[in-house]
């Protein structure tokens, strides 16, 4: 049967040595397969890959059929916007600890591949936000989250929101988190957010390190507009970044805004993947003191 991904694309850092390894056996298995394989570019190839043809970062989204993204959940959150502007699949190999995205598990990669590039896989959208600052005219795709956050380390901030065009809060502390329900699970977490199923048709709004204890994390419908202000400080600005990469500062005199992006990410998933069976891996539910002591008196 004739797949109907001829052309793959690789991401991924091939001067971490794990990566490149497995990077390696993927290229030689889809080759082995007669499937055309395209790396990004990038400074540091290992010789051993130096014969796979690679294009920009900008270009691979446009000439392969599917993107693998090779790494932790940085490593697909970074290849993201590329896919999601050329609204190109895209497929998790998992080399890092905790892997809520890149579900495929490096033991099973070739198993998996296979059974993506005969048709048995589960394809799945995940909306993306979009951030614009009113006094820029760029934005920046986001597929976990848009963080704003004080310019200056041990200084609090405030920060004030509004929810389409209602006035919500203002929040003293070091920084705001607005994250998709895929961000749910990433730095929202950390500062005490809370899960949210991926299929949930939600947005939520978390502060970090609150100076009232009182503010809590707030979800809010999909189709929200937040906007957010930062009052004025002597000499502070605030940073903004999507998904950890820095968008821009912003002042008193700016406003961020954050909303569903027209773009969405298709993530294609084994069949057999189960979203809670996920969380309990990934969150080691399930595993109490009690247990794991009866277990090591045995």
């Amino acid at each position: 049967m004739t797949s109907q991904f001829e052309s793959i694309g690789l991401w991924g850092r091939l001067s971490d040595p794990s990566v490149a390894d497995r990077a390696a056996a993927i290229v030689m298995h889809l080759q082995q397969r007669g499937t055309r394989v395209i790396f990004r570019e990038q400074d540091e190839i290992p010789a051993a890959l130096s014969e796979v043809p690679c294009v920009s970062a900008e270009e691979l989204p446009g000439v392969v059929d599917l993107m693998i993204a090779v790494g932790g959940d940085g490593t697909l959150l970074h290849a993201a916007r590329g896919v999601a502007k050329q609204n190109l699949p895209l497929l998790g190999v998992n080399l890092g600890r905790l892997g809520f995205l890149t579900d495929v598990s490096a033991e099973d990669m070739l198993e998996t591949i296979d059974g993506i590039l005969s048709g048995d896989f589960d394809e799945e959208n995940r909306l993306m936000l979009q951030a614009r600052i009113s006094t820029g005219s760029e934005r920046m795709l986001a597929l976990n989250d848009v963080v704003l956050k004080t310019g200056q380390t041990g200084h609090m901030q405030d920060f004030t929101t509004f929810v389409d065009g209602e006035y919500v809060n203002t929040h003293g502390g070091d920084g705001l988190i607005v994250a998709t329900t895929t961000g749910s699970t990433a730095y929202a977490l950390s500062c005490g957010g809370p899960i949210i199923q991926p299929n949930v048709d939600a947005l939520v709004i978390v502060p970090i390190c609150p100076h009232t204890l009182s503010d809590r994390p707030l979800v809010i419908p999909g189709s929200s507009r937040v906007e957010v202000r930062v009052e004025q400080r002597m000499g502070n600005r605030a940073q903004v970044a999507c998904d950890g990469e820095s968008f821009g500062e912003m002042s008193s005199e700016d406003t961020l805004k954050i909303e569903v992006a027209e773009e969405t990410v298709k993530l294609l998933h084994p069949r057999d993947l189960n979203y809670y069976e996920l969380l309990r891996s990934k969150l080691n539910w399930g595993h109490t003191n009690r247990v794991s002591r009866r277990l090591d008196s045995e």
